[in-house]
């Protein structure tokens, strides 16, 4: 694809960055929620959307692109849609909650949990496969692929008094998911694709108290032992990959659902084990809001990794004063040296298909903001 005769050093390749993800165009909702599309009319749909996101990315400076994660349903959907032994309809909880037929309880109508583990699973395709081919064929820049960390889905798919009977603990469930994260991973190395990035909202559990405690009572483990084994699962999905010419990075947030988030702190806890221990060359890290904390945790970054600086918000609506960001970009160059920092916005802008609450003129004016920024701090993008 492009030269990639420094990927394996502490510099980013490209200081305008961005997580992934784009607001989806209406007709693209539309579409989704209508039974009578069929799945070809869809597929030209999102087909014709993402060249026009692709050449407006290309149109604002960046360097690195995206599809938008706009054929995905969320941003860990492409999981959800590869493997077998998932209750992705709701029926069989259902059942095992004890609702009625009808599914309600006091006269209130419950929606049955979905995406519960049931089974063993089981893979049945490539996850990104369909995304990675378009984006080959189209994209007018160096292509960034997105897939969820191993560890997004114990918490949200393992339901005890459920899933026992498919897994004797989150652990055995957690494990399995990772021949086929690593696949995957390996997969689009072999297709040419040069920055993957894991997505790893989970590792917010670790540094919020609360979530501490959740961690601790309703999975029964220890929180710094479910750390551990954490980073362990992210590097085993990543091993063999390090050599190859290929910028491998992480995204951690706490939370992006219609402008909502689920958990708060500083990277305090973690950053010292999480930045040493965890086999990526950059951190795309949230620091967009007071809670992320400060920027004193970046101490323990290692010379040799990188970090972009989610400075931009994507759950706001308002556009950011470039002299606020410049000084803040300043002062992280404190942790961590100017050369290894990029920015981005602090998330994506539609982790799921209802997407965030701004308008796409919003979304394009902040994306803007980023190469204009970058440009001015390193002059490039």
């Amino acid at each position: 694809m492009s030269d990639v005769s420094h990927l394996n050093d502490s510099r980013p390749r490209f200081r305008a960055d961005q997580v992934g993800s784009l607001l989806r165009p209406q007709e693209i909702r539309d579409a989704r929620n209508n039974p009578s599309v069929s799945r070809e009319q869809l597929r030209e749909i999102e087909d014709r959307h993402i060249l026009r996101a692709l050449q407006r990315q290309k149109d604002l400076g960046f360097k690195i692109i995206t599809d938008g994660e706009l054929r995905r349903s969320q941003f860990m959907g492409d999981f959800y849609e590869s493997v077998d032994g998932l209750d992705n309809d709701g029926t069989i909880a259902r059942a095992w909650t004890g609702q009625s037929a009808s599914g309600s309880a006091g006269g209130v109508a419950l929606a049955p949990p979905t995406g519960l583990v049931v089974d063993k699973i089981r893979q049945k395709k490539r996850l990104t496969k369909h995304e990675a081919d378009f984006l080959a064929r189209h994209a007018p820049g160096d292509v960034k692929m997105t897939l969820p960390t191993a560890n997004q889905f114990p918490a949200i798919a393992y339901r005890q008094g459920l899933s026992e009977r498919a897994y004797a603990t989150y652990s055995d469930f957690l494990w399995d998911i990772v021949p086929i994260i690593k696949s995957e991973i390996q997969a689009l190395v072999n297709e040419g694709v040069t920055y993957i990035q894991i997505d790893a909202p989970r590792y917010s559990y670790y540094l919020d108290p609360k979530w501490r405690e959740y961690i601790r009572k309703e999975m029964g483990v220890s929180p710094d032992d479910a750390l551990d084994e954490a980073i362990r699962v992210d590097n085993a999905c990543l091993e063999g990959v390090q050599n190859q010419g290929v910028t491998l990075a992480i995204h951690l947030c706490r939370g992006n659902s219609r402008s909502r988030w689920y958990a708060e702190g500083g990277y305090d806890p973690i950053a010292e084990k999480l930045f040493n221990l965890l086999n990526v060359q950059l951190f795309l890290l949230e620091y967009e809001s007071d809670r992320a904390g400060t920027f004193e945790p970046l101490r323990f970054v290692p010379r040799d990794k990188g970090v972009v600086l989610g400075l931009i918000s994507t759950k706001l609506p308002e556009l950011e004063a470039q002299d606020s960001l410049l000084r803040r970009i300043d002062e992280a160059s404190r942790y961590v040296p100017l050369d290894n920092l990029a920015l981005s916005p602090q998330c994506g802008f539609a982790s799921s298909l209802e997407g965030n609450l701004l308008t796409e003129d919003e979304q394009w004016q902040k994306l803007q903001l980023v190469t204009d920024t970058a440009r001015k701090v390193w002059n490039t993008t």
